[in-house]
């Protein structure tokens, strides 16, 4: 399995600049980023002998703005999207969209770059021979006019598709790597599933939040293999679409503790005033607000009209709470209590806020460091566990906010890399 295609596909530049107006989504004891994941410079180890890897983008759409235009757009674009190198190494050579809304811009983006459109998730991994003809998959299940359940979780069809996409991995009897873009899927079932055919059929598979790669202020990332007794992430918007978000950069950090990931056992959704009492329990609350650079002025609880934490208890005692804090921030800051420190360490994940959307550039990176060496810089059960934990929250809330124990998270249990992946070079201002 894996085997790699081989292609004589030649780098075109594009025909013509596109401008693309967007909207993000995206020391004591500090251990420094060893590793630069700088826009410009490869990867030392990549194979730059060896063709392009042919990648399908299986889409729900492609508009303005939206994860498949600052992710597939930096493959046609080039990572600052302004139609100039540098470009990732990969090349889109297939595109499939489960919707085509009035605002659709795949078939503009398809034409000017040369891309051909397919009529479905098997003729675009295909290529239309009848069998796996590309080396890797982009799957991007996120946006687009699908129902919402009564969780408030949209229902994307990334299992659906996912399903189609091993589909044909099995009648070709071949696979190759794929990246999900976000959670898995909205059910925890789903997601699971998900993960057990990567490892049936035994193919890399990458997923999750770009805001776990973004660049950090300041650089520097949990100690691995340091004792943490809690960690609290604040961000804000929706429950479900940014719930995700601030939880895998929980997740990311939480992680690196002693012993690695082993698992979670309980998870509550708070809200209103039992929020506001959670976070004045907290004293790590004020200390990842500090790092805010959208505070606004003012006292938070004249600010958020709608308070939400998600309460995270690992197996090992460890506590996590994800904050969504709309009307007083619009960043995501963390601040983690780590055993024989005097103080919390604390970041700031930055988003650039407008084109190119430097996170995304990062993210495409450990795509492309997936695509190249064949496996994934960091586990797929963190996105798996952090899927688990949002449905599980968003369980609590409709069941009254009640805690509700989590065996099946408790049965996650995995290593992080002790390499950090996110990006120590952000753009001019940041």
């Amino acid at each position: 399995m894996n085997q790699r295609l081989k292609s004589s596909l030649p780098h075109h530049p594009p025909s013509r600049p596109l401008a693309t107006p967007q909207n993000p989504i995206g020391n004591n004891g500090l251990q420094a980023v060893a590793r630069r994941t700088l826009l410009t410079a490869p990867a030392a180890l990549l194979a730059q002998s060896a063709p392009p890897k042919r990648i399908a983008a299986i889409l729900t759409e492609y508009t303005p703005g939206s994860h498949a235009d600052v992710i597939i757009g930096k493959y046609l674009q080039g990572f600052e999207q302004n139609s100039k190198p540098p470009y990732p190494r990969s090349k889109i050579v297939s595109l499939f969209t489960e919707q085509v809304p009035k605002s659709d811009i795949s078939r503009d983006r398809a034409a000017a770059f040369n891309v051909p459109i397919y009529r479905t998730v098997e003729e675009a991994l295909t290529l239309g021979t009848g069998k796996l003809s590309v080396d890797g998959v982009i799957l991007i299940g996120e946006h687009g006019d699908y129902p919402t359940n009564d969780k408030q979780q949209k229902l994307y069809p990334r299992f659906e598709m996912f399903l189609k996409i091993t589909d044909v991995f099995r009648q070709s009897r071949r696979s190759v790597p794929i990246f999900n873009d976000k959670h898995l899927s909205w059910s925890f079932r789903q997601a699971r599933r998900m993960v057990e055919i990567s490892q049936e059929l035994k193919f890399p598979m990458l997923a999750g939040s770009s805001v776990p790669v973004a660049f950090r202020v300041p650089a520097i990332d949990a100690p691995l293999g340091a004792r943490q007794r809690s960690t609290v992430a604040i961000s804000y918007s929706g429950l479900d679409i940014y719930g995700f978000h601030v939880l895998e950069s929980l997740q990311c950090i939480t992680e690196r503790r002693r012993g690695g990931e082993t698992g979670v056992r309980a998870v509550q959704c708070l809200q209103g005033q039992a929020c506001w009492d959670f976070a004045a329990r907290n004293s790590l609350f004020d200390a990842a607000l500090s790092r805010s650079r959208t505070r606004k002025p003012g006292n938070p609880r004249d600010l958020v009209r709608d308070p939400s934490v998600f309460v995270v208890d690992y197996a090992d005692g460890t506590q996590g709470a994800a904050f969504l804090m709309t009307g007083l921030v619009a960043d995501f800051t963390l601040a983690i209590d780590i055993e024989g420190q005097p103080q919390p360490l604390t970041l700031l994940m930055h988003l650039q806020n407008g084109p190119p959307h430097h996170h995304f550039a990062c993210l495409v990176k450990k795509i492309e460091q997936m695509f190249e060496t064949g496996r994934a810089p960091y586990p797929v059960e963190r996105t798996l566990l952090t899927s688990g934990i949002l449905d599980f929250a968003l369980e609590s809330r409709i069941q009254g906010h009640k805690r509700l124990e989590t065996p099946s998270l408790a049965a996650i249990r995995y290593q992080p890399p002790r390499e950090s992946h996110f990006c120590t070079q952000g753009w001019p201002g940041a």
